[in-house]
């Protein structure tokens, strides 16, 4: 079977969906929405930077050594963008539509070409957006991430009407909640149509994610030990992820627990993190690191008390089920999607995304209460073996495409 992703092919979301493909014998060509390298294990690559995607840019490196210091000197294009992040993504809402055309047509030359059996845009704006432009010969999977309806869709007058019309396009629709199915039927996708909810990074290993999690406990030797440590993997996402109360809660931990240390993925020179780590007067206790490969963050969350995501706008992020598989306590912002794994007291806390006082005394419930730690670890474990293990989501997607095949 052939089919062609449309997709971030930076993302490790997509090289783990791939990798999922390609254990069930699946042909997979990728049509990449940023510039990247091309993945190894695929038939064929093809770049579509649509909305403007060669100006956006992420963070990489390694993380640093040691905790020496939270302040880390911000890179000038780094800091450009953090500052500017979000007028870009309201010149995307507003921009980014008229790229569709263009690329549309380079990307019905190529199905024409290949001849897929099936197309999977792997989320609404832009992937689904332009996934919506192929020819109806060819069936068409999309994907929905948690904030695409909630957030993304009410971007712009044009953006809404995009996203109606992509459900409309749509043969089947899929997702890492349930919620978002029921939002995606709301938004004009056939009640009659095929969906799937599954964790939309391809599922977990078990086995895998905690033998390179022992393994890299060794590269930790700079986080001290005297310390309760927190992470945070999430990283800067505008309108989503709610750091404003996450860095407001920090002086708040500190008066009842001062040896604890902070750890913020994806911040290291952002001056959005800067100015809240001065203003706060807490870069004693917060190290800003950089963007950290999956294997990389792992051996955090084993390391780690709590992992905490404060989101108000989200499907079921992957770093959250990650920490769940590796025994990290779960905080994060109290919304539908998110309480589809997490009952609050009994495998994780979820609070509102506005208080940093209750985000405040969740950090303070994990770190003083080791048996709750202890008994949501176990409880999470099973989760995702009964339903993010990744032999089960692989062979529920193989199923997937070959439904959506036939449906033709």
């Amino acid at each position: 079977m052939k089919v062609l992703l449309i997709a971030d092919g930076r993302s490790p979301i997509t090289q783990r969906w791939i990798e999922s493909m390609r254990e069930d014998n699946i042909e997979v060509y990728l049509a990449s929405t940023y510039p990247c390298s091309r993945p190894e294990n695929i038939s064929g690559f093809y770049l579509m930077p649509v909305a403007f995607a060669n100006f956006s840019h992420k963070n990489s490196g390694k993380a640093p050594a040691g905790p020496t210091t939270a302040i880390q000197p911000p890179n000038s294009q780094k800091g450009m963008v953090s500052r500017f992040r979000g007028a870009f993504m309201r010149l995307r809402y507003l921009l980014g539509p008229l790229t569709l055309p263009y690329y549309g047509l380079k990307l019905n030359r190529i199905v024409n070409k290949i001849r897929p059996d099936a197309v999977h845009a792997l989320r609404i704006p832009f992937e689904g957006m332009l996934g919506s432009q192929l020819s109806h010969r060819y069936p068409l999977a999309v994907s929905i991430w948690g904030n695409d309806l909630t957030l993304h869709a009410k971007g712009s007058w044009i953006m809404g009407k995009l996203t109606t019309a992509t459900l409309h396009r749509a043969d089947a629709l899929a997702a890492d909640a349930a919620r978002d199915i029921r939002l995606g039927k709301l938004w004009g996708f056939s009640p009659e149509k095929q969906t799937l909810v599954i964790p939309g990074n391809g599922g977990i290993s078990l086995s895998d994610i905690r033998l390179i999690a022992d393994d890299g406990q060794a590269r930790l030797n700079w986080l001290p030990q005297d310390h309760h440590i927190i992470i945070n993997p999430r990283g800067f996402r505008p309108g989503s992820v709610r750091n404003d109360t996450f860095f407001k809660s920090i002086p708040l931990v500190l008066s009842q627990v001062p040896n604890t240390l902070f750890l913020c993925c994806s911040m290291a020179g952002q001056p959005e993190a800067l100015g809240w780590i001065e203003q706060l007067k807490i870069e004693k206790n917060v190290v800003l690191l950089p963007t950290l490969k999956q294997t990389d963050l792992w051996p955090l969350f084993q390391r780690a008390e709590a992992s905490v995501s404060v989101s108000q706008h989200d499907g079921t992020p992957n770093s959250l089920l990650e920490a769940m598989a590796l025994g990290c306590f779960p905080i994060a912002g109290d919304i539908e999607s998110v309480r589809e794994w997490i009952v609050p007291g009994e495998n994780g806390i979820l609070i509102d995304p506005d208080s940093p006082e209750q985000l405040a005394n969740a950090i303070l419930c994990a770190i003083g209460n080791e048996p709750l730690r202890q008994k949501a670890a176990e409880q999470n474990r099973q989760l995702i073996m009964t339903r993010a293990e990744k032999s089960v989501v692989s062979a529920t997607l193989a199923a997937f495409y070959r439904q959506l095949s036939n449906s033709r």
